[in-house]
Formats: structure tokens, sequence, C-alpha cells
């Protein structure tokens, strides 16, 4: 048996919940916070047998898709001196969304 944790961006969590729920795929569903741009995450657990786990993969990665945005990061000081400490924002673009999964071995599953 396999344990999938998928890692997702907020807004595709319908979407993949909706293609699982599609795939006659049960599975637990966590809010988390990303790290590098602090935004909404969803990560999904799914339990499902060995032979199970490349299918699963295939409707996470149809599912969740990346797309560019830019974020404001502190650029360098307005001029030679900073004028009251003010720094020109720097945008830069950045790849969001997407999915991240890990499949672990379980060696024992129980329901009770």
């Amino acid at each position: 048996m396999k344990l999938i944790i998928a890692i997702t961006h907020e807004r595709d969590k319908h979407k993949l919940g909706d293609a699982l729920l599609q795939e006659g795929l049960s599975f637990t569903k966590l809010g988390s916070t990303g790290g590098f741009l602090r935004q909404g995450n969803v990560t999904i657990l799914i339990g499902v047998e060995d032979e199970e786990a490349e299918r699963v993969l295939g409707v996470i990665k149809d599912a969740c898709r990346t797309s560019e945005g830019f974020v404001n990061l502190p650029g360098q000081m307005v001029g030679s001196v900073p004028a009251l400490g003010a720094f020109a924002p720097h945008p830069v673009r950045v790849e969001a969304g997407g999915a991240v999964a890990f499949v672990l071995t379980v060696d024992s599953f129980e329901r009770f």
C-alpha cells in the first residue's frame, strides 16, 4: 500500500478534489501554508494500493498546473543615499501553483 501526500496551491483544491472523486478515490484534505510565498496550500492524503499510485499521480498532475506571477521584493536603495530608508520595490517573476507529491510505502493500515 502507498500513501501519497500531495501539496497543492489553494486555487487547485476544488479541481483536484473533483478529479479524485471522479476516479473513485477517497482522500483527506488538510489546510497548510507554503514557505516561499507564504500562500495558502492544501495538503491531501491519499491511500491506495501499489498498482494505483501512478494513476493517482497522473490525476494530480492533470489537475494542478503551475502559473507565472510577480511578487515585489525589496530592491536597491533609491539613489546613492536612502531617502528615509526607502527602497524601490523590485518585481520578480515566480512560478506558483502546481503540486508536490510524496509517495510513501505503508507497512500497516487499520480502520477503526
